[in-house]
Protein backbone atom coordinates (compact mmCIF):
# COMPACT_ATOMS: atom_id res chain seq x y z
CA UNK A 1 0.00 0.00 0.00
CA UNK A 2 1.34 3.39 -0.98
CA UNK A 3 1.90 5.75 1.94
CA UNK A 4 -0.37 8.82 1.95
CA UNK A 5 0.97 12.28 1.16
CA UNK A 6 0.62 14.61 4.16
CA UNK A 7 0.42 18.39 3.67
CA UNK A 8 0.73 20.80 6.61
CA UNK A 9 -0.86 24.22 6.09
CA UNK A 10 0.02 26.88 8.65
CA UNK A 11 -0.20 30.64 9.11
CA UNK A 12 -1.60 33.23 11.49
CA UNK A 13 -5.06 32.96 12.98
CA UNK A 14 -7.38 34.48 10.38
CA UNK A 15 -4.80 34.22 7.59
CA UNK A 16 -7.14 32.21 5.34
CA UNK A 17 -5.45 28.83 5.82
CA UNK A 18 -8.79 27.12 6.49
CA UNK A 19 -10.26 28.55 3.29
CA UNK A 20 -7.14 27.58 1.34
CA UNK A 21 -7.41 24.07 2.77
CA UNK A 22 -11.10 23.92 1.82
CA UNK A 23 -10.44 25.12 -1.73
CA UNK A 24 -7.49 22.75 -2.16
CA UNK A 25 -9.50 19.76 -0.90
CA UNK A 26 -12.37 20.66 -3.22
CA UNK A 27 -10.02 20.91 -6.21
CA UNK A 28 -8.46 17.55 -5.40
CA UNK A 29 -11.86 15.90 -5.01
CA UNK A 30 -12.92 17.34 -8.37
CA UNK A 31 -9.87 15.58 -9.78
CA UNK A 32 -11.17 12.31 -8.36
CA UNK A 33 -8.72 12.19 -5.44
CA UNK A 34 -9.63 11.06 -1.93
CA UNK A 35 -8.70 13.64 0.71
CA UNK A 36 -8.78 13.68 4.52
CA UNK A 37 -8.72 17.09 6.23
CA UNK A 38 -7.62 17.43 9.87
CA UNK A 39 -7.47 20.50 12.11
CA UNK A 40 -4.79 21.16 14.69
CA UNK A 41 -7.46 22.85 16.87
CA UNK A 42 -8.92 19.42 17.62
CA UNK A 43 -5.69 18.68 19.50
CA UNK A 44 -6.06 21.46 22.04
CA UNK A 45 -5.42 19.85 25.42
CA UNK A 46 -8.31 18.70 27.58
CA UNK A 47 -8.97 21.17 30.40
CA UNK A 48 -11.52 19.20 32.39
CA UNK A 49 -9.31 19.61 35.46
CA UNK A 50 -9.61 23.41 35.27
CA UNK A 51 -12.73 25.28 36.41
CA UNK A 52 -14.81 26.56 33.49
CA UNK A 53 -14.46 30.22 34.52
CA UNK A 54 -10.64 29.86 34.55
CA UNK A 55 -10.26 28.11 31.19
CA UNK A 56 -10.56 31.39 29.26
CA UNK A 57 -7.27 32.48 30.90
CA UNK A 58 -5.31 29.81 29.00
CA UNK A 59 -2.99 31.09 26.29
CA UNK A 60 -4.45 29.26 23.29
CA UNK A 61 -1.88 30.83 20.98
CA UNK A 62 1.09 29.11 22.61
CA UNK A 63 2.42 25.73 21.39
CA UNK A 64 1.96 24.28 24.89
CA UNK A 65 -1.84 24.59 24.50
CA UNK A 66 -1.79 21.68 22.03
CA UNK A 67 -1.18 17.96 22.48
CA UNK A 68 1.22 17.63 19.56
CA UNK A 69 2.49 14.24 20.76
CA UNK A 70 -0.99 12.80 20.20
CA UNK A 71 -1.14 14.45 16.78
CA UNK A 72 2.18 12.83 15.88
CA UNK A 73 0.91 9.42 16.98
CA UNK A 74 -2.22 9.85 14.87
CA UNK A 75 -0.23 10.87 11.79
CA UNK A 76 1.89 7.73 12.19
CA UNK A 77 -1.23 5.59 12.38
CA UNK A 78 -2.79 7.27 9.34
CA UNK A 79 0.44 6.91 7.37
CA UNK A 80 0.34 3.17 8.07
CA UNK A 81 -3.27 2.95 6.89
CA UNK A 82 -4.94 2.70 10.31
CA UNK A 83 -7.94 4.58 11.66
CA UNK A 84 -7.68 7.13 14.49
CA UNK A 85 -9.92 8.41 17.27
CA UNK A 86 -10.05 12.05 16.17
CA UNK A 87 -10.62 14.36 19.19
CA UNK A 88 -13.52 16.80 19.31
CA UNK A 89 -12.95 20.24 20.83
CA UNK A 90 -15.58 22.68 22.13
CA UNK A 91 -14.69 26.38 21.85
CA UNK A 92 -17.46 27.43 24.22
CA UNK A 93 -16.32 25.22 27.13
CA UNK A 94 -12.62 25.43 26.18
CA UNK A 95 -12.01 21.71 26.47
CA UNK A 96 -12.39 18.43 24.61
CA UNK A 97 -15.66 16.59 24.47
CA UNK A 98 -15.86 13.01 25.64
CA UNK A 99 -16.88 11.88 22.17
CA UNK A 100 -14.27 11.30 19.49
CA UNK A 101 -14.71 10.49 15.80
CA UNK A 102 -13.26 7.40 14.18
CA UNK A 103 -11.52 8.47 10.98
CA UNK A 104 -9.91 6.34 8.29
CA UNK A 105 -6.76 7.23 6.38
CA UNK A 106 -6.74 8.57 2.79
CA UNK A 107 -4.19 8.91 -0.02
CA UNK A 108 -3.92 12.65 0.66
CA UNK A 109 -4.06 14.07 4.19
CA UNK A 110 -4.21 17.82 4.79
CA UNK A 111 -3.75 19.19 8.29
CA UNK A 112 -4.09 22.88 9.01
CA UNK A 113 -3.26 24.90 12.12
CA UNK A 114 -1.33 27.85 13.51
CA UNK A 115 1.49 25.97 15.26
CA UNK A 116 2.28 23.13 12.86
CA UNK A 117 5.53 24.62 11.56
CA UNK A 118 6.74 25.42 15.09
CA UNK A 119 6.91 21.68 15.89
CA UNK A 120 10.11 20.30 14.40
CA UNK A 121 9.32 16.82 15.78
CA UNK A 122 6.35 16.69 13.38
CA UNK A 123 8.32 17.58 10.25
CA UNK A 124 9.14 13.95 9.40
CA UNK A 125 5.40 13.37 9.01
CA UNK A 126 4.94 16.26 6.55
CA UNK A 127 5.67 15.79 2.85
CA UNK A 128 4.82 19.42 2.05
CA UNK A 129 4.85 22.38 4.44
CA UNK A 130 2.80 25.43 3.39
CA UNK A 131 2.60 28.85 5.06
CA UNK A 132 -0.33 31.15 4.23
CA UNK A 133 1.04 34.69 4.55
CA UNK A 134 -1.53 37.44 5.20
CA UNK A 135 -1.23 40.94 6.69
CA UNK A 136 -2.07 41.01 10.41
CA UNK A 137 -4.72 43.73 10.11
CA UNK A 138 -6.60 41.51 7.66
CA UNK A 139 -6.21 38.55 10.04
CA UNK A 140 -7.67 40.60 12.91
CA UNK A 141 -10.74 41.59 10.89
CA UNK A 142 -11.36 37.97 9.87
CA UNK A 143 -10.89 36.74 13.44
CA UNK A 144 -13.34 39.36 14.74
CA UNK A 145 -16.01 38.16 12.32
CA UNK A 146 -15.37 34.47 12.94
CA UNK A 147 -15.25 34.56 16.74
CA UNK A 148 -18.29 36.82 17.15
CA UNK A 149 -20.44 35.02 14.57
CA UNK A 150 -19.35 31.40 15.01
CA UNK A 151 -18.02 31.16 18.57
CA UNK A 152 -20.39 33.46 20.46
CA UNK A 153 -17.74 35.89 21.69
CA UNK A 154 -17.88 39.67 22.14
CA UNK A 155 -15.75 42.03 20.07
CA UNK A 156 -14.14 43.34 23.27
CA UNK A 157 -12.98 39.86 24.34
CA UNK A 158 -11.66 39.11 20.85
CA UNK A 159 -9.74 42.41 20.70
CA UNK A 160 -8.32 41.93 24.21
CA UNK A 161 -7.14 38.41 23.44
CA UNK A 162 -5.64 39.57 20.17
CA UNK A 163 -3.52 42.25 21.85
CA UNK A 164 -2.56 40.15 24.88
CA UNK A 165 -1.71 36.81 23.27
CA UNK A 166 -2.57 36.40 19.57
CA UNK A 167 -0.33 39.13 18.17
CA UNK A 168 2.67 38.62 20.50
CA UNK A 169 2.55 34.83 20.04
CA UNK A 170 2.40 35.33 16.27
CA UNK A 171 5.62 37.32 16.36
CA UNK A 172 7.27 34.92 18.81
CA UNK A 173 6.32 31.58 17.26
CA UNK A 174 4.30 31.65 14.04
CA UNK A 175 6.10 34.27 11.94
CA UNK A 176 9.55 32.69 12.53
CA UNK A 177 8.15 29.27 11.54
CA UNK A 178 7.60 30.61 8.03
CA UNK A 179 11.28 29.87 7.31
CA UNK A 180 10.51 26.13 7.48
CA UNK A 181 7.83 26.28 4.78
CA UNK A 182 8.38 24.66 1.40
CA UNK A 183 5.85 27.07 -0.11
CA UNK A 184 4.72 30.52 1.06
CA UNK A 185 1.31 31.59 -0.24
CA UNK A 186 0.19 35.24 -0.18
CA UNK A 187 -3.44 36.44 -0.43
CA UNK A 188 -4.85 33.70 1.79
CA UNK A 189 -7.47 31.17 0.78
CA UNK A 190 -8.52 32.97 -2.38
CA UNK A 191 -5.16 32.48 -4.06
CA UNK A 192 -6.59 30.11 -6.66
CA UNK A 193 -3.37 30.06 -8.66
CA UNK A 194 -1.61 28.55 -5.63
CA UNK A 195 -4.48 26.06 -5.23
CA UNK A 196 -4.00 25.00 -8.86
CA UNK A 197 -0.22 24.67 -8.46
CA UNK A 198 -0.41 22.56 -5.30
CA UNK A 199 -3.26 20.39 -6.60
CA UNK A 200 -1.43 19.75 -9.89
CA UNK A 201 1.69 18.70 -7.97
CA UNK A 202 -0.33 16.34 -5.74
CA UNK A 203 -2.11 14.85 -8.75
CA UNK A 204 1.22 14.08 -10.42
CA UNK A 205 2.61 12.68 -7.18
CA UNK A 206 -0.33 10.36 -6.55
CA UNK A 207 -0.50 9.18 -10.16
CA UNK A 208 3.27 8.71 -10.41
CA UNK A 209 3.55 11.15 -13.32
CA UNK A 210 7.19 12.31 -13.78
CA UNK A 211 7.89 16.02 -13.57
CA UNK A 212 9.53 16.96 -16.84
CA UNK A 213 9.68 20.64 -15.97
Amino acid sequence: MKKPTIIAISGASGSGKSLFTQNLALKLEQNGQNVLVLQEDHYYKSQDHIALERRADTNYDHPDAFEHDLLGQHLLLLRDGHTIEYPTYCYKTHTRLQESEQIASAPIIIIEGIMLLTQIQLFDHFDIKVFVDTALDVCLMRRMLRDTQERGRSMVSVATQYENTVKPMYHKFIEPSKTFADLIIPKGGENFLAVDVVSAYLYKTEKGIPDNG
